[in-house]
């Protein structure tokens, strides 16, 4: 309620007639150095209008006797990151991989600018890791179904497989069992060969291997050679290793000989430039056997 202005016995000052709750507010002037407070502040404000940018004039602005332009000054600090990445672009362009290899400064770039390239661009499939996914290679191994070295990488990062560039790496498996290729019983008897050559059957020399391995030799080794090595002419990969592109289990053996595979990457060549695509493979080569 509102009482009468009175002053406070134990401070002197001026009451403001207002009471909440038995606690009456008091009349005190502010403090001097708050004004003084905000006089340099607004000094302070007033230098800076005159010094920096600061008011808009209709279609532009004040400038400022300093000339500041933050825009000014990003663009200059852009276009001299621009040159210097030009320089060492255009020598990651023009140069051999071998070359690129042996200089640490280009590869300094590289391990600089690859992991956001990869992660643009080939993350999605490969993951962040490198280490792929089913159907998508593991790119930190030695196995490489049309070479690991940085040309062969390059190549196929530029043309795909099984993409729409005339250039395209082309890996087909046929679906032997599905079109009716080979009866059933084949693709049951050359499954459990296949297993025998990375010990996932349990005998090796059971009469189902057996007739197995004349399955393969008369229908697969065209591709896969005799040995069941590969071939990376022709994409087909070794079937002796642990290294399996869809799993390797007989359940994923049975329904890859059955139903066939065609797996696809796209073409890089027209959405990366041949900086870029370099710059990949180089990191893809530096990451194998480092990812963690």
């Amino acid at each position: 309620m509102a009482v009468e202005q009175e002053r406070d016995p134990f401070t002197g000052h001026l009451t403001t007639g207002h009471e909440w709750n038995g606690i009456i507010e008091l009349n005190t002037a502010v403090p001097k150095v708050i004004y003084i407070i905000f006089a340099i502040f607004f000094a302070v404000a007033v230098v800076l209008w005159i010094l920096l940018p600061a008011w808009p004039t209709g279609k532009s602005f004040t400038k400022g006797l300093l000339g500041e332009d933050q825009k000014t000054d990003v663009a200059a600090a852009l276009a001299k990151a621009a040159a210097r990445r030009r320089d060492w672009a255009e020598q990651i362009a023009q140069k051999p991989f071998a070359e690129i290899q042996k200089d640490a400064a280009l590869m300094s770039a590289v391990r600089d600018v690859g992991p956001a390239l990869f992660n643009d661009n080939c993350a999605a499939c490969h993951r962040r890791d490198l280490k792929g996914q089913k159907g998508f290679p593991n790119l930190t191994t030695d196995h490489w179904l049309w070479g690991g070295s940085p040309d062969a990488i390059f190549d196929t990062i530029s043309y795909g497989v099984n993409s729409a560039n005339p250039k395209s790496r082309t890996s087909q498996m046929p679906a032997w069992g599905r079109d009716k290729m080979i009866t059933e019983a084949d693709v049951n008897d050359v499954v459990a060969y296949v297993a025998s050559l990375s010990s996932r059957a349990p005998d090796g020399s059971s009469s189902a291997v057996t007739a197995g391995k004349a399955v393969f030799a008369a229908n697969c080794a065209a591709c896969h050679g005799e040995n069941a090595e590969g071939n990376p002419d022709m994409g087909a990969p070794t079937l002796r290793d642990h290294a399996w592109l869809y799993g390797g289990d007989l359940a994923t053996l049975h329904e890859t000989v059955w139903g066939g595979r065609q797996g696809h990457m796209p073409t890089w060549e027209s959405r990366l430039s041949v900086t870029q695509r370099k710059i990949l493979a180089l990191y893809i080569v530096d990451m194998r056997g480092k990812a963690p």
